[in-house]
Formats: structure tokens, C-alpha cells, sequence
């Protein structure tokens, strides 16, 4: 008889060993078939156990310190976190403790210390996990915790970090009536005028998503459509579409709006969001750099970027990345600015956003947009919500996983509108 939870905790593993010994994505891995094996019910099991994983692993490294006299290989390792994470979350030590000792001893290298995974996970689950609540808040990895120290100070890091191992709340963008979404599925209307569930279970599921009530979208990533104010009629170029958030958005808001990106299979998916949600916009496959059609009223540059922003809901990312693609993201973002701009009619307006905590992604960006470009103007933004706290010395807009720790944050987003000379 097959043991109860193996083959979702052994997926779970493998998704560990893959994105913190190989820099994998989680979203790539599951697009690659990670999890398609296994039947619903452990899929979302496994995808929430490497998750809950990766969100509190500075915290069980630190724990499991004290049951180890050395570090061992990253098969037993990963195991132990895994196994001492369920334990602290309350589950069942007997198939805990079996599960684990069972992945350690199904690997040739590795079985010999099934022993030690016994006795570790055996002596936590005897002696509780009680202190787990009462520890500090998960560290972010070095590699990123230094710039963003160095950029918003040790205190608004740790209210990141807080933000990041609590996870994030499911936001949905209206197409038309957010009160009524609201009363709907039972959320909340926030006041940049997202709509956020607490517990919102399977999405497909949820009332209006068959009719295309709304989208799945953070409320972060919500705003900087925004700020663009009146634009029905007007024609709008969403430069770096995919996943189509922003297109949905622009299009609801009666935009003649154009999609453009480089994915085949991303820009597919974004024509079948359009479809479900009763909307229209021109879908265009190419690189940003080749699309060269121009005479835009507004350009919205979601552009490539560090994704740091978004770890809330992508706990990987800052175990997968090591934050060695910096200088070439950077790079390609100044270069598509210069590009954007082309596209652009006299006088009209460039959206740039990125989900980057990282000024040199954001504010530096600006900044230097402004200077290469003379005649290049930047527009204070406005929209229902926004606080003075948000607002930038150069005037863009900056939100953090901190704010509204509240009602449970948002993920890290930077935008500007900048104006180009008549």
C-alpha cells in the first residue's frame, strides 16, 4: 500500500532540489510538468508544501542547527526542512517522520543517513516546535537583502521580510464593478480599488470567473494602469504584455489597445484571458525591440526585470536567482526606455514599471531617462489610493511589500509617466 502524502512530498523535494541547487523558477518547473503526474489534490499540496519551504528556510536552517553536527548533502537537507516545517505546522509526526526517512533512503548517496533524518525529525517532533512562532522573522538571502538594506534601511527590510513569509492574499481587478465583485466572492475593496480575498480557494471556482467579472491581478501591479487616467479611445501600446494584466485593464478602461510580446505560448494564454473576460485588444508576437510601428498615445513598459518585487508570491526567486542577471536587466531597460519612446506620437506618454524593490530598476531608471532625453517631462501621478508616503523625489511612484502590512501588504512595484516634448 502506497504511504499517505509520499508522492506529493516527494514532488515537493524534488521542487527544492531543482530550484535551490539548479537556480530553477518554480513557474518554469511547473510548466515544464513538475507537478502533472500527480492528481489534483497533491498537486496543490506539493506546490504548498516547497512553498511554505522555501518562505521560512533562513528560520529552519536555524532551527535545525542546534540536531546537526555538520551540514549534510542537499537531498537529506532539504528533506530535514521539509519535514521539520510539517512538524511545526502540526501534521502528523508518524507520517512525517516516515515520508522523509523514505525519500532519504530511496537516493544511493543519500541512504545511509536515513538514520540521522529518524533521529533529527523524531527529537523535534518529540520535543515540539514551539519556538518557531517566537523566532525572528525568515532573513531574506544576503545577495539581495544588502542592496535593499543599502536602499530602504534595515527596518523597512524587515517589514518586507514580514510581508514576504506571510504570503499573499489573492487580488482581483474588476472589469467594471469592483463593490459588486466584492459582495460577490466576499472580498474587500482596497483602496486603490483591487479586490482582495483572504481565503479564496480554487480561483476557477469563484463566482464570475465563467462570466469575466474579473482577473487574478495583485493590487500593486493594478495601479500603474491607473495613472494613465482618461484613455478611452486613445491608442495604447502595452509593449511587454504578457501575462495580460495590464492589457485586460487597458482595454476595459475602452483603450484601442495593442499587445505585443515575444511568447508564442504567452501571448496565446493572453488572447484566452481577453476571450474569457469579454475584452478586445490587437495581438502582436514580437520583440520589443522589432515591433517598430509608432504614433502611440501612450506606451506602457512593463519592462523585464529582477521580479524582486514579487516575492510575496514567489518565494523561490530569491533562492533560485543570485542576482548576477542585474547588470544586463538594467542594461535592456534603458535600452527599451530609448526604444519606447520612438513609438510614441509628439507629446504623448511612456508608462515605465517594474516589480523591482531596486531603485536601479525603478527611480535610477527615471532619472536617467530624464537626463539622456531633453524635452522629456515626468507627470506627478494621481489615482484613488495613492499616499504621500509612495511618492518619489523624482516623481514616480514607489510601493513596497511593507506597506499596508494591515490588510497584508502588496508586492513591490516602481512606475512614472513621463511626457515626450510636442
Amino acid at each position: 500500500m502506497a504511504q499517505t502524502g509520499l508522492p506529493a512530498r516527494r514532488t515537493a523535494h524534488r521542487l527544492l532540489m531543482q530550484i535551490i541547487g539548479e537556480g530553477r523558477l518554480m513557474a518554469e518547473l511547473i510548466a515544464a510538468g513538475a507537478l502533472a503526474q500527480l492528481p489534483a489534490d497533491d498537486r496543490a499540496r506539493a506546490q504548498r508544501l516547497a512553498l511554505d519551504a522555501l518562505r521560512g528556510l533562513d528560520r529552519a536552517d536555524r532551527m535545525l542547527k542546534p540536531y546537526l553536527k555538520k551540514t549534510p548533502p542537499d537531498h537529506v537537507m532539504n528533506a530535514l526542512r521539509l519535514g521539520f516545517i510539517e512538524l511545526c505546522a502540526g501534521e502528523a509526526a508518524h507520517g512525517v517522520v516516515n515520508a522523509y526517512v523514505e525519500i532519504v533512503s530511496r537516493n544511493k548517496r543519500t541512504q545511509a543517513m536515513k538514520g540521522l533524518t529518524n533521529a533529527v525529525l523524531r527529537k523535534i517532533a518529540a520535543e515540539g516546535a514551539d519556538g518557531w512562532h517566537k523566532r525572528a522573522v525568515p532573513l531574506t538571502p544576503g545577495w539581495l537583502r544588502q542592496p535593499l538594506v543599502a536602499a530602504w534601511g534595515r527596518d523597512a527590510v524587515v517589514g518586507m521580510e514580514t510581508a514576504h513569509f506571510a504570503g499573499a492574499s489573492l487580488d482581483l481587478t474588476a472589469k467594471t464593478d469592483a463593490a459588486a465583485v466584492a459582495k460577490a466572492t466576499g472580498g474587500t475593496v482596497l483602496p486603490t480599488g483591487s479586490v482582495r480575498l483572504a481565503d479564496a480557494g480554487q480561483v476557477t471556482t469563484l463566482p464570475g470567473y465563467e462570466d469575466g467579472d474579473w482577473w487574478v491581478q495583485d493590487a500593486a501591479a493594478a495601479v500603474p494602469v491607473q495613472l494613465l487616467g482618461d484613455i478611452e479611445g486613445l491608442k495604447v501600446l502595452d509593449l511587454c504584455a504578457a501575462p495580460g494584466g495590464k492589457t485586460m485593464q487597458l482595454a476595459a478602461l475602452g483603450a484601442d489597445a495593442t499587445a505585443v510580446d515575444v511568447s508564442d505560448n504567452r501571448m496565446a494564454r493572453v488572447g484566452e484571458n481577453l476571450s474569457r473576460v469579454g475584452l478586445s485588444a490587437k495581438i502582436v508576437v514580437s520583440d520589443a525591440f522589432e515591433f517598430s510601428e509608432a504614433h502611440f498615445d501612450a506606451v506602457l513598459l512593463d519592462a523585464p526585470c529582477s521580479a524582486t518585487g514579487t516575492i510575496r508570491r514567489h518565494p523561490d526567486l530569491p533562492y533560485a536567482k543570485d542576482g548576477s542577471e542585474f547588470g544586463t536587466l538594467i542594461a535592456q531597460q534603458e535600452k527599451m526606455i530609448d526604444h519606447a519612446l520612438t513609438l510614441l506620437k509628439p507629446g504623448g506618454r511612456l508608462l515605465f514599471c517594474t516589480c523591482s524593490l531596486l531603485p536601479d530598476e525603478g527611480e535610477v531608471q527615471v532619472e536617467e531617462a530624464l537626463a539622456r532625453h531633453p524635452g522629456l517631462t515626468i507627470t506627478t501621478p494621481d489615482c484613488p489610493g495613492i499616499e504621500p508616503a509612495w511618492r518619489t523625489e523624482e516623481g514616480g511612484l514607489r510601493l513596497r511589500p511593507d506597506y499596508w502590512a494591515d490588510i497584508g501588504g502588496m508586492d513591490g512595484f516602481y512606475m512614472a509617466v513621463l511626457t515626450k516634448p510636442a
